[in-house]
């Protein structure tokens, strides 16, 4: 699967007419996933908080290919910079907003007698509270067929080395704040899911590095993910078939956590 979006016109539209909002999604996980959102016809909103070059650059691939995308700087720890980034999505793209990946993330390791508390509070803002103030903020615009996808991690279920458990606690915590959301959206008709993905080959967690390698022992299939194939779990989510699954942590990992 290439990561560039060749023809937009060439490909199943299992998207179109639906509006999405990425959060971090200039690079990495979070680009893959604007592109195959993109690819299977939603229009594509997507914020960025230092990337801004990737980020213009990504807009501008989907724009040249005849998609729509949008990028828009937001912090994700700033939940109020969140709701303006959601809501000016909503303004310029169509009024509503049909699907919200809660992507951006932050990964802190390091032993618990020299972890820092501004690491712990900022892991806690980006990847807990920022998912449940990104919510709060779309609902406004998301009617009935509404969906929204969190990408969580396979160290919610599984954390076999030291200096990660801010990290596995915080990734931990959208399981239960899934189960629990989506008791309060399905009367709604709006379902929300977490994707857990295993070692993916990302600038986050490169596959080339000893780190990397040494993961391989831990797995089934002894290699990183692509983050074309979250994209893929994520397109389902975000799709038509999916709309009897909510309140699932649905791991893609490799076999890590196995």
């Amino acid at each position: 699967m290439s990561n560039s979006i060749s023809s937009i016109s060439n490909n199943t539209q299992a998207l179109a007419g639906r509006i999405a909002f990425v959060s971090g999604g200039s690079r990495g996980i979070g680009a893959a996933i604007v592109r195959r959102l993109v690819r299977d016809g939603a229009a594509v909103a997507f914020s960025y908080q230092a990337s801004e070059a990737p980020a213009l650059a990504l807009a501008a691939e989907i724009e040249a290919a005849g998609g729509h995308a949008l990028a828009l700087r937001a912090d994700a720890a700033d939940p109020a910079a969140l709701r303006a980034a959601i809501d000016t999505a909503a303004q310029r793209l169509g009024g509503h907003v049909d699907i919200l990946v809660n992507n951006a993330g932050v990964l802190r390791l390091g032993p618990v007698d020299q972890f820092a508390l501004a690491d712990f509070d900022e892991t806690i803002a980006v990847n807990v509270r920022a998912v449940f103030a990104a919510t709060q903020a779309v609902l406004p615009h998301m009617g009935a067929g509404g969906r929204i996808v969190n990408i969580g991690s396979i160290n919610a279920e599984r954390m076999p080395f030291g200096g990660g458990s801010v990290y596995a606690m915080s990734k931990s915590a959208l399981k239960g704040l899934v189960q629990g959301l989506a008791r309060d959206l399905g009367p709604r008709g709006i379902t929300i899911n977490n994707v857990q993905p295993g070692p993916v080959d990302t600038d986050m967690n490169p596959e080339q590095t000893e780190f990397g390698a040494s993961l391989h022992d831990l797995m089934a299939l002894r290699r990183h993910g692509r983050p074309e194939e979250i994209a893929a779990m994520v397109a389902y989510l975000a799709g038509p078939e999916a709309g009897f699954v909510t309140g699932a942590s649905l791991n893609i990992d490799g076999g890590f956590g196995a």
